[in-house]
């Protein structure tokens, strides 16, 4: 891809998040009949107490912090400090391009190599963080209609059953990849699963023979390591960082009364860290914002509280991610130079 399209691209993409979130209150009351403007958002913002975006900030702080221990336990002897600003500086670049991930990765090898970091752990690095990233995305969805399916709301027989066999085999495929990462008897039987499904694939686009058992061996020998000593570690990062993501949420919903319930909160949140996936605009922006505010006021709260939670979440969990990033990877530039004159962290 030519650096004039991606420019392109990027203009394009930046320009369709903001539309969504300038027009928003106007997408809400369109899909809902109710009337939302900019000004009843800025008077609930105008609203909240210092003390409620002191607890934010803390929070959102505090939810970076958690995913340094997801970043630690991928790549044994990076430090906490240096995982903050990896963090910071990938998710800044990730937030600005679409398909923003690819110059993420570029970054971290940047970054970790200017570290000494060999190459070799930085992919698995790579891998390993991906993964657990992926596996918790797919957990997600599951616990936001198992939370629903387990609060009393009034569901129809029909969604209820579908919500149950969704949520089990999502949890089934989760546990399933697990085991093949873990185990090595477990990885050649997905294989040779794989395999068997990859041959009904048409000839004339189907990979080499035993292709996917092949790239599970592979990945398998890059990762048995770091997810046999420190899955645990992983897992508790991961789980403390959407934790407290969720919580932050849960604030943005209380400061704008459009707070409906613990299972529709854990639901909202599900939602909208599916929606980041979202490739038109970095991180789905516009769109996790527009999604997460019709889902609340399908759940009952009012159009205009559900439509200034939805951008305050957005703000805390995109926006803010720019400037910080921005901040970090000048610092890391900055003082390279300096890090490459002591030397080389010494890390093989």
């Amino acid at each position: 891809m030519s650096k004039w399209l991606r420019v392109v691209m990027s203009v394009v993409s930046l320009g369709l998040a903001t539309a969504l979130i300038v027009f928003l209150p106007q997408i809400v009351g369109t899909m809902t009949g109710a009337k939302v403007s900019w000004s009843q958002i800025g008077g609930l913002f105008g609203a909240m107490s210092w003390q409620m975006v002191v607890l934010m900030a803390a929070v959102w702080l505090a939810s970076l912090l958690a995913y340094t221990f997801v970043l630690t336990g991928s790549l044994p002897g990076l430090t906490h400090g240096q995982a903050l600003t990896l963090n910071a500086a990938g998710s800044a670049v990730s937030n600005l391009l679409p398909f923003g991930g690819a110059a993420g990765v570029a970054l971290t090898f940047a970054m970790t190599r200017g570290w000494g970091f060999t190459t070799r752990s930085v992919v698995v690095l790579t891998l390993v963080s991906g993964i657990w990233n992926t596996l918790f995305r797919f957990i997600l969805p599951a616990a936001g209609i198992l939370a629903l399916l387990m609060s009393g709301r009034a569901l129809s027989p029909a969604v209820a059953n579908a919500g149950w066999a969704g949520a089990l085999s999502i949890l089934v495929l989760v546990a399933v990849v697990a085991s093949a990462l873990y185990w090595e008897r477990a990885a050649r039987m997905l294989g040779r699963a794989l395999d068997a499904l990859v041959r009904l694939a048409p000839r004339r686009i189907r990979p080499a023979e035993h292709w996917a058992s092949d790239a599970l061996t592979r990945l398998r020998k890059d990762t048995a390591d770091v997810v046999h000593t420190r899955w645990a570690t992983l897992s508790v990062g991961m789980v403390a960082f959407l934790g407290l993501q969720w919580f932050i949420l849960v604030l943005c919903l209380h400061a704008t009364g459009s707070y409906t319930g613990l299972a529709e909160s854990i639901a909202v949140f599900a939602l909208s860290r599916v929606l980041t996936s979202a490739v038109a605009t970095p991180s789905g922006a516009g769109f996790m914002e527009a999604g997460t505010a019709l889902a609340l006021v399908a759940f009952g709260a009012p159009e205009a509280g559900a439509t200034a939670a939805a951008i305050l979440f957005g703000f805390w969990t995109y926006t803010i991610e720019i400037p910080w990033g921005g901040l970090a990877l000048g610092g890391w530039a900055l003082f390279r130079r300096r890090s490459d004159d002591r030397g080389p962290a010494g890390v093989e």
